[in-house]
């Protein structure tokens, strides 16, 4: 007969789990141990098990993210559940199906004070869109069916907490009682679609704007065709979020990239002045950004009602999936022949693009340009490529240079912005797709994290993938750059080294250590030949690039604020100053430059002159 953790197991494939990223522990050891039998039966799930809890949370998130599926981990009691919180508030924010199962001392223990038992439901109740402990055979069927339905239905994480004891009990089959509930692993469409005369109403907020602007996010995956179409009828721009860069391929004239700090300021012209704002899957956190209230009709479309109407005051909210509901809108927008507001966009944007090559190839004393890095890196991106990024300066670039072309994808983590995740998201895409390129591109203080521990989990799985090509490239500054300059241009304080300083490493060198291609980029010159040599390598490659730690994140517009809190930090002595003003004032004067060379139609043979000047 089989035991409550072979069912669980068994349940765990039905929901069509093939994959689980998870780390042992005697508080998880029966289940575990029926992971490993039912393995060796032929009928288990494929067990990934990288080097820390934290990656395993962070892998589920990530392959939920890269496949649409929900992404499962498993660790062991007390410390193996502590360490996946991060991972699991990454899925929590940015609305990721994962489901996390979790050992628990016995049934006898509970509320004890004994070795390792806590009370998981309290500490995971604030993460979870559902926990609950299996404390009966009986109820394992209906918890396990919960945690995936509500992970699908309300995207987010759910967790089934199993006691040591419990997962050896004998499972029963099931039949009509009192408190016992007979569930099923069946998973609920959530192609929501508003009422018809809620849709009415959105096309005609639509037909009436001028200058309509679609503000895209990751809620619009999968539905690229219905967003370009909805555009070409309106006349919209369109605006993707840096989690969504994937849904509208760059070649799009009309399409502006991103909004914000990373963002263009085609975009932030977009918001200047549009009279209508329509907001397909996104719940866009920078509401600065925005349009002043009053300015724009806005709509917003979304599977999260509680968090629509929250950063602009629209006029509308349509709680649904974002494709169903522009195949419901698309027969009700008028066709527009003014088209006037997309090719303004589409101007702008040759002007920014130009802008980015004139910012990617100034030279720096202190290091290679790390937005070069980038560049070049776009410039050699093969079809289906995926790209991640980390949370830090890596996002900044990634921003600003990478561009999907239709079938590319890309991600990183978005609301919680949590660093060293660029790894764990890498490897999982890896196993999702082994037939496909995958970059990750990370800072080295991410990386120093546990970024140098997951080489090691490459190493170990590397084998099994198609293609073995997986490419990281650590910006090698030595700094936290990030949190650096934004001690300088949020907060008016210099650099304090003792916190911002990260020691200096040969990671190329502990690439070549575990048998990979490692490759230190050391002068502008030698950026595009390492992607070459990492792109030509069918394996695992890491370069090193030594980036200046002086290049500046600037925004596509300098605010008052932000001149004035950088010029007080050299007031107070930055330790950096010289290199601070030095390159500030470089990618300043160039992207005046440059802006002013696109309406003059200045040749670029004169930018040095009008430099000088």
């Amino acid at each position: 007969m089989e035991t409550v953790s072979d069912f669980v197991i068994q349940r765990i494939r039905e929901w069509g789990v093939s994959r689980v990223f998870a780390f042992p522990g005697d508080g998880i050891g029966e289940f575990d141990g029926a992971l490993g039998k039912a393995q060796r039966d032929g009928d288990g799930l494929k067990y990934v098990r990288p080097t820390h809890e934290e990656i395993c949370s962070l892998m589920a998130t990530a392959h939920a993210k890269f496949t649409g599926e929900v992404g499962v981990c498993i660790a062991t009691s007390s410390p193996g559940a502590f360490h996946l919180l991060n991972g699991l508030y990454d899925a929590k924010m940015d609305n990721q199906p994962v489901v996390a199962i979790i050992g628990q001392q016995g049934l006898p223990s509970l509320g004890t004070f004994t070795q390792q038992e806590s009370n998981l439901e309290r500490t995971l109740s604030d993460v979870a869109v559902y926990v609950q402990t299996i404390v009966s055979p009986e109820q394992a069927q209906a918890v396990v069916d919960t945690a995936f339905r509500t992970a699908r239905v309300r995207l987010g994480p759910a967790v089934v907490i199993l006691p040591h004891d419990v997962q050896g009990m004998k499972m029963k089959e099931l039949s009509p009682a009192n408190w016992v509930s007979r569930s099923s692993a069946v998973a609920p469409s959530i192609s929501i679609v508003p009422p018809e005369s809620e849709i009415v109403k959105a096309a005609a907020i639509i037909n009436a704007g001028a200058k309509v602007a679609f503000l895209v996010g990751h809620g619009t995956n999968g539905a690229t065709d219905e967003v370009l179409e909805a555009a070409r009828l309106c006349g919209a721009g369109l605006i993707t979020t840096l989690r969504a860069k994937q849904v509208v391929p760059s070649d799009i004239p009309h399409h502006s990239q991103q909004l914000g700090l990373l963002g263009t300021l085609p975009s932030m012209h977009q918001m200047k002045d549009c009279d209508t704002l329509v907001f397909l899957g996104t719940n866009y956190p920078y509401s600065q950004f925005l349009p002043p209230s009053g300015q724009a009709r806005a709509i917003q479309v979304d599977l999260k009602p509680e968090q629509m109407g929250l950063r602009y005051p629209t006029e509308l909210n349509l709680w649904g999936d974002v494709k169903a509901t522009l195949i419901a809108v698309i027969p009700h927008l008028d066709a527009k022949t003014d088209l006037s507001w997309q090719e303004k966009v589409a101007e702008e944007m040759v002007e920014w693009e130009s802008e980015m090559e004139v910012q990617a190839m100034l030279v720096y004393d202190d290091g290679v340009n790390p937005r070069r890095v980038y560049h070049e890196l776009n410039k050699r991106l093969p079809p289906q490529a995926i790209v991640t990024a980390d949370a830090g300066s890596t996002a900044d670039w990634y921003g600003h240079h990478v561009r999907f072309r239709r079938g590319m994808t890309g991600d990183l983590s978005g609301r919680l912005a949590t660093m060293l995740a660029a790894m764990p998201y890498a490897v999982a895409a890896k196993f999702a797709h082994p037939d496909r390129s995958v970059i990750c591109t990370i800072g080295d203080g991410a990386f120093q994290m546990l970024g140098m521990n997951e080489l090691i989990t490459i190493k170990k799985y590397m084998k099994e993938w198609d293609n073995p090509q997986l490419i990281i490239m650590v910006l090698h500054n030595n700094d936290l750059a990030q949190v650096s300059w934004e001690m300088r241009t949020e907060d008016a304080n210099p650099v304090w080294e003792t916190s911002q300083d990260v020691e200096s490493i040969d990671y190329a060198g502990w690439a070549e250590l575990l048998g990979f291609q490692g490759i230190r980029v050391k002068h502008d010159d030698d950026v595009a030949a390492a992607w070459d040599a990492a792109f030509a390598h069918r394996g695992i490659t890491l370069i090193d690039a030594y980036t200046s730690r002086s290049v500046p994140p600037l925004p596509p517009h300098i605010t008052a604020e932000f001149a004035k809190n950088t010029g007080e930090v050299l007031l107070k002595g930055d330790p950096f100053e010289l290199g601070v003003v030095r390159d500030s004032a470089e990618a300043l004067v160039s992207e005046g430059i440059e802006r002013v060379k696109a309406k003059l139609h200045i040749g670029n043979e004169d930018k040095d002159e009008y430099k000088d000047k």
